[in-house]
């Protein structure tokens, strides 16, 4: 390693220059990387809803719809409207009632049954379709350009239009996640270090890594707006420890050597040795991800290890060679730091250890049990607000037509007349069915299949497909809706083994029952994962289980207060959280023990340990939990996205309890632990031989 540091002091002019020509490609890469607003795409291939998607998609020409509310328009000028909008690309087919009627034949020649369904007072359903799939660009485009045809008069609902609202409320914020983060990031620097200079060339090193990993996204195709939104701040706040751990190396290393090129390369060297561990505990945290069945996962785990890796490159190569190309002006811009010593803190720890400890056995079992009762909620929509297109139009099919969903049921065209009438009729009357369309239905209204137009057959028949549209009262990912196409699915199987219930309710309902499942998997891969490093990093067997039992502590007490508080909170969080916590803070707990474990190998007794332990890293666990808040609170306070404001305020509280609970419980385990540490830890043996000094107290 310090053929290593020292190549990077010798070089520093030509890492500066490299890394500011990299930029070049890596802005390239941001720009030429899709962002995606739909979290749908990311189950699993192989699922049976989506089967029926591909049916739509290939047999239908229906890669998505949407069921749009008209208000106040006479058939005429409803009918013109739907000729304007065949016109828009991806827009495949457009449906009202006003195509049984058209201009001639009076609305109330129609049954009764069909009428009230699809109109009222005044207002009408108009159903569109798009030729290519839900959240493809040439569909979003459609449902824009279908909105500035329509004007106010016409509601676009269904997932497309809530895609739509989804990417224009993120890219009216995604800028300022980042502003914020920054911004809040460089207030704690500036009063946490002693040179107003090495905050700006700190956040430029890690905002430079963090441009190489959005760049480097190219290579995945695309990535999610969650994990666009994200990664910054994570990225940001997660390695900015490294950064400030070595700059803390190189000020103690300039007061015994006075040749800073000797001085910055004893300091990579160490910061090197120092991070490896917390760095891999980090870095793996995140890989974990990756084995979630809903492969969100794996993109948000992907970016967010790449981030970790790159951001620990840039703090042991960029960063020293940004300062030493500064040293005069670093110099020159000293100020007093207000980092407090906190000496009560640590007074406070080391007296009442044993009530600390006592406290946290008391109180981690019933943490636990709250932190298993948190609400949860999968509607993807709840973060729209209410003067969103999407909104207004789910508002208004719920006040004046009662319906909140919609899906379709797709049987073979060899099942009989007569099953196919069977699985209409008992779907029609499950609570909560407000209608089903279909060609059988329709004709039993007295409207044959030969009557119809050719753009309303094709929707509802194809060569090997009949299709039924379902409204339904039921909110998507509702226990109630859920309920409801579980009872569908029964009924199809009973009358047609090669039916399929697809749409974005039972789409929605997979999700649920994916991520309940990922939910479990994901922490405990995590855990076992982050075990096993630190058990090799560590050389020891018990300090594994006793530093993630304290960092697990503070993850039932981050999620527990949103149970207390009465808090729901998005599905995403609730899978993500534990890990991104554990992994992200998990290096404060190595930070302290590393330096108690060096000093009961020089036989220093257990409590002067923990006590001299706390001196040597409570103020960098200080500073990098204050930095990690700085950066996610701001964007969790400030972000009208609820997934993404609710997530950033779930992080940066847990970095505040994972700080506390460090500082306050870790020493107090160490020291009642010691003997068990002594005896399964490797090359702990205290100098002196076997018979290390111990404290009684």
């Amino acid at each position: 390693m310090k053929k290593i540091s020292d190549f990077i002091c010798r070089h520093r002019w030509a890492i500066v220059i490299l890394s500011a020509i990299l930029l070049i490609p890596a802005a390239l890469g941001y720009l030429a990387t899709r962002v995606n607003y739909d979290l749908l795409v990311y189950l699993p291939s192989d699922i049976e809803t989506l089967e029926g998607q591909e049916i739509l998609t290939e047999e239908f020409g229906m890669g998505a719809f949407s069921v749009a509310v008209v208000e106040d328009m006479p058939q005429k000028e409803l009918l013109q409207l739907e000729a304007e909008i065949r016109e828009v690309e991806s827009a495949k087919q457009v449906l009202s009632i006003a195509d049984l009627t058209g201009t001639t034949i009076p609305m109330d020649f129609l049954p009764s049954a069909v009428r009230e369904k699809v109109t009222h007072d005044g207002t009408q359903l108009m159903i569109i379709t798009f030729a290519d799939g839900t959240s493809d660009e040439r569909t979003l485009a459609a449902v824009e350009e279908i909105r500035n045809i329509a004007g106010e008069k016409c509601l676009l609902g269904g997932m497309s239009a809530m895609v739509l609202d989804t990417k224009n409320l993120f890219n009216n914020e995604t800028l300022l996640y980042v502003t914020i983060a920054v911004a809040l990031s460089l207030v704690v620097l500036l009063l946490f270090l002693d040179s107003f200079l090495v905050p700006f060339l700190l956040l430029g090193s890690i905002g430079i890594a963090l441009a190489f990993n959005m760049g480097t996204n190219v290579f995945m195709g695309e990535i999610s707006y969650i994990t666009q939104a994200i990664s910054a701040v994570l990225q940001l706040g997660v390695t900015m420890d490294f950064s400030i751990f070595l700059y803390h190396k190189y000020e103690a290393a300039k007061k015994s050597e006075k040749d800073r090129l000797k001085a910055m390369s004893q300091a990579i060297q160490e910061t090197a040795a120092s991070v490896l561990g917390s760095s891999l505990t980090t870095f793996a945290g995140f890989l974990a991800l990756c084995t979630m069945s809903l492969t969100l996962g794996m993109d948000i785990g992907i970016v967010m290890a790449k981030g970790v890796l790159l951001g620990l490159i840039c703090a042991i190569t960029l960063f020293p060679a940004l300062l030493l190309v500064c040293d005069k002006w670093v110099e020159k811009t000293r100020h007093k730091a207000l980092l407090p010593k906190f000496t009560a803190v640590k007074n406070f720890v080391l007296k009442y250890r044993k009530a600390i400890l006592a406290g946290f056995l008391v109180l981690i079992v019933p943490a636990y049990i709250i932190y298993n009762k948190v609400e949860v909620y999968y509607k993807l929509d709840s973060s729209i607000p209410e003067d969103y297109g999407y909104t207004q139009a789910t508002t208004a099919l719920r006040e004046d037509f009662g319906m909140e969903s919609q899906m379709m049921v797709l049987t073979q065209k060899s099942t009989s007349a007569a099953n196919q009438n069977a699985i209409s009729s008992e779907i029609a009357k499950l609570p909560g069915a407000n209608a089903v369309l279909d060609a059988i239905t329709l004709s039993n209204y007295g409207l044959p299949v030969e009557v119809l137009n050719t753009e309303m057959r094709s929707m509802l028949e194809t060569e090997n497909y009949s299709a039924m549209l379902v409204l339904s009262d039921y909110g998507i990912a509702t226990d109630e809706l859920n309920q409801q196409i579980a009872r569908m699915n029964e009924i199809v199987d009973k009358y047609d083994e090669g039916a399929i219930v697809a749409g974005e309710g039972p789409l929605m309902k997979d999700l649920v029952e994916i991520a309940d499942r990922d939910f479990a998997s994901v922490n405990i891969t995590s855990i076992a994962v982050i075990f096993v490093i630190m058990a090799v990093v560590l050389r020891s067997v018990s300090l594994p289980v006793l530093l993630m039992a304290a960092i697990e502590f503070a993850i039932f007490l981050n999620m527990g207060i949103s149970f207390l508080t009465g808090t729901e909170i998005p599905f995403i969080a609730s899978i993500v959280i534990g890990t991104i916590q554990l992994g992200a803070t998990i290096d404060y707990a190595i930070l302290l023990t590393t330096k108690y474990m060096e000093e009961r190998k020089t036989g220093v007794e257990k409590a002067k340990a923990a006590q001299l332990a706390l001196d040597a890293s409570i103020q960098s666990i200080f500073v990098s939990g204050m930095c990690f808040f700085a950066a996610t609170i701001g964007v969790g306070l400030f972000s009208q996205i609820d997934m993404i404001g609710t997530l950033c305020t779930l992080i940066a509280r847990g970095a505040i309890i994972s700080m506390v609970v460090v500082v306050l419980v870790i020493p107090a385990l160490l020291v009642a632990c010691d003997k068990l540490i002594m005896k399964t830890t490797l090359g702990l043996k205290p100098k002196g031989g076997s018979g290390y000094r111990s404290d009684s107290r």
